[in-house]
């Protein structure tokens, strides 16, 4: 499924949804559902820096497309990175890189975070368009 139809899905799944308790249990819910990160992944190098929970993101790229593993140590942190990683593990670097974090307003995620959790949502979101700069760059240079 392309990113823009994964990001029409999570609207539409978030449009069904009443208040904003229902929504962080829906996010907390997708959370569990993450697949499980290996430990090695788990290292320092993969600590998204910024986030107040301990958030692990790790990215390969394979066939020109870039994957994602993710865990927190806190359930909703665990969530609103699953979301990302829902959104944009499978697709290119361009099409990472060309798909801004909209739906994160959308959905009304980001005006219903604390501040420090806001931050580590936006250093979430950095990191993976730092990962899609960086395998853009080796694909380009025939890198693997």
């Amino acid at each position: 499924m392309e990113i823009t139809k994964r990001v029409d899905s999570l609207v539409e799944e978030f449009s069904h949804l009443g208040d904003w308790e229902d929504r962080y249990k829906y996010i907390i819910d997708l959370g569990k559902s993450l697949e499980e990160m290996e430990d090695e992944y788990k290292t320092e190098a993969n600590k998204v820096k910024g986030c107040q929970s301990q958030v692990w993101l790790h990215a390969s790229v394979s066939d020109g497309k870039v994957y994602f593993k993710a865990d927190s140590d806190a359930s909703i942190v665990k969530g609103i990175v699953s979301v990302l990683v829902r959104i944009y593990s499978g697709a290119t670097p361009d099409e990472i890189l060309a798909t801004k974090p909209d739906f994160l307003d959308t959905i009304g995620l980001r005006q219903h975070l604390s501040m420090s959790r806001a931050n580590g949502l936006s250093s979430m979101i950095k990191q993976i368009s730092m990962y899609a700069i960086a395998f853009k760059t080796k694909i380009e240079m025939g890198i693997n």
